[in-house]
C-alpha cells in the first residue's frame, strides 16, 4: 500500500513498525519457514507470522489454543539475542535517517523529519528510502505511517500492515479519523471500548460528536478529555528523543555477495559518515565496532577500544579497516552482503589535547571537510579511492 499525496499535504512525523517482528526474524534466518505459519514461543505465543495470524493466532494466546486454530504451524523457541541484534541494526537506520527518533519498543519508533526538507526532501521519499534500507540491510519488512501528528502516524502504520506505507494528508485528517472504529483511538483498551459501545459509540465520528463533559460521564474525566482531543484531530505530543544516544553507527548493503575490496571501500565512506555525525553531536568515541552480515544472514562483530576517546575520522577509519583486514580470508571465502561501523563509549567531555608525536590526525581538517559537506553535500569532497569505481556511497534518499 503506497498512498500518494502532494508534498504540501504531507506531515513530517513517521511511525515505523516492524511487521510480526520476532516471527519475521525467524523466517528471515530460516528460509524453510518463509510463507508458512510460524509461532514463536511454546506455552504462550510471543509472536505469530501473518500466515498464523490469518488463522486466528494472536500474541499472548495459549500455545495449545494457537495450535488448535492452526495445527500446521511451526513452533520455534524465541532467540532474544537475534531480535536485539536485528532491532539494533534497524535503529541504526532510523538514526541515520534523522536525529529525532523516539523508540516506543524494540520494533517501533517515531521519527520526526521536519528539519530535513531542504537537505533530503519531503517525508514521502524519506519513508520510502527507509523501508528500502530496512529490507535491503536487515532483511525485514517494515510498515510506515506518515502524518502531521504521532497519533495519526501510528494509526496509519497499523492500517498499512503488512509491509506497507500509508500517508494521512493534512487536509483529510478528520475524514480519515472519523471512519475508524473507537478501538483505534490511542488508549482505548477492552474496558474503555466496552464503555463506549454501551453508550452506542462505535466510530471515532461518534466520539467526536460528544463534548468532553459528555465523554467524561462515560469513561472518566481524564480519559474523556483525552479521547475528545484525539477524535477531533488534536494531539499535542511531539517526538521526544529522550536520553542521549549510546552509539553512532551506519551500514551499507553490498548487494549480492561483496568482496573484501568492495567492503573496504564501503567502510571508508561509512567512517566518513559516522565521523561527521560524531563531531556534529560534539562527542568523542572510545570504541570502534565493525559489523558484517553474510549471505545466510549470519552476523559477525569485532571491536577495538582506543587508548583515549577520539573524534578523528582518520583514527576511526584506521581502526575499522584493521578490524576488517583481520577477517579478510573469511570475507573472500564466504563473501558478505552488508558492512557496518559503530562508535560507542560516547563522551561529551571533548577531545583531550594530544602531543604531536601521538599520531592523532589534525581535527581542523575534519571540521573543514564537515563544513564543505554541510554546505555543498557529501559528494562535494570525496576520497580518491571512491573515484571511477563501481561502488558509490549512497545518499540518505535516492
Amino acid at each position: 500500500m503506497d498512498q500518494q499525496a502532494g508534498d504540501d499535504r504531507i506531515g513530517s512525523i513517521l511511525h515505523a513498525d516492524l511487521d510480526a517482528f520476532y516471527a519475521s526474524v525467524e523466517q528471515r534466518d530460516d528460509p524453510s519457514l518463509r510463507g508458512r505459519p510460524v509461532i514463536v514461543g511454546g506455552g504462550v505465543v510471543l509472536a505469530g507470522s501473518y500466515e498464523a495470524r490469518a488463522r486466528g493466532v494472536r500474541t499472548a494466546m495459549g500455545g495449545r489454543q494457537a495450535l488448535r486454530l492452526c495445527p500446521e504451524a511451526v513452533v520455534v523457541p524465541p532467540r532474544f539475542e537475534a531480535y536485539v541484534e536485528a532491532s539494533r541494526a534497524v535503529f541504526e537506520i532510523f538514526h541515520d535517517t534523522t536525529p529525532l527518533v523516539q523508540a516506543l519498543s524494540i520494533d517501533e519508533a517515531f521519527l520526526d523529519v521536519s528539519g530535513l526538507r531542504r537537505l533530503r526532501g519531503p517525508a514521502l521519499p524519506i519513508a520510502r528510502e527507509l523501508r528500502r534500507r530496512v529490507q535491503a540491510e536487515v532483511g525485514l519488512p517494515i510498515s510506515v505511517g506518515i502524518a502531521r501528528t504521532p497519533y495519526l502516524a501510528k494509526v496509519a502504520s497499523a492500517l498499512a500492515k503488512p509491509d506497507g506505507l500509508l500517508v494521512v494528508p493534512t487536509d483529510g485528517e478528520l475524514q480519515f479519523l472519523h471512519a475508524l472504529p473507537v478501538e483505534r483511538l490511542w488508549g482505548v483498551g477492552d474496558v474503555t471500548a466496552a464503555k463506549l459501545h454501551a453508550a452506542r459509540l462505535r466510530s471515532v465520528a461518534d466520539v467526536a460528536r460528544l463534548s468532553p463533559a459528555e465523554l467524561s460521564g462515560i469513561v472518566g474525566r481524564a480519559a474523556g478529555h483525552h479521547l475528545h482531543a484525539l477524535a477531533t484531530g488534536h494531539d499535542p505530543r511531539r517526538v521526544e528523543t529522550g536520553t542521549r544516544r549510546r552509539s553512532i553507527g551506519a551500514q551499507h548493503a553490498l548487494g549480492g555477495r561483496g568482496t573484501y575490496a568492495e567492503a573496504d571501500l564501503a567502510l571508508l565512506a561509512l567512517c566518513d559518515k559516522v565521523g561527521r555525525r560524531l563531531r556534529r553531536a560534539g562527542r568523542t568515541a572510545a570504541t570502534v565496532t565493525v559489523r558484517l552480515r553474510f549471505g545466510d544472514y549470519r552476523r559477525s562483530t569485532s571491536s577495538r577500544t582506543l587508548p583515549r576517546p577520539t573524534e578523528s575520522t582518520t583514527t576511526v577509519s584506521d581502526v575499522a579497516r584493521g578490524l576488517l583486514r583481520a577477517r579478510r580470508d573469511e570475507i573472500e571465502r564466504d563473501r558478505i552482503t552488508l558492512v557496518g561501523v559503530a562508535l560507542s563509549g560516547l563522551d561529551d567531555e571533548g577531545v583531550q589535547l594530544a602531543l604531536p608525536l601521538d599520531g592523532e590526525a589534525d581535527p581542523a581538517l575534519d571540521r573543514t571537510l564537515d563544513r564543505v559537506a554541510e554546505r555543498f553535500g557529501t559528494a562535494a569532497v570525496r576520497r580518491g579511492s571512491h573515484l571511477d569505481r563501481n561502488w558509490e556511497p549512497r545518499s540518505p534518499v535516492q
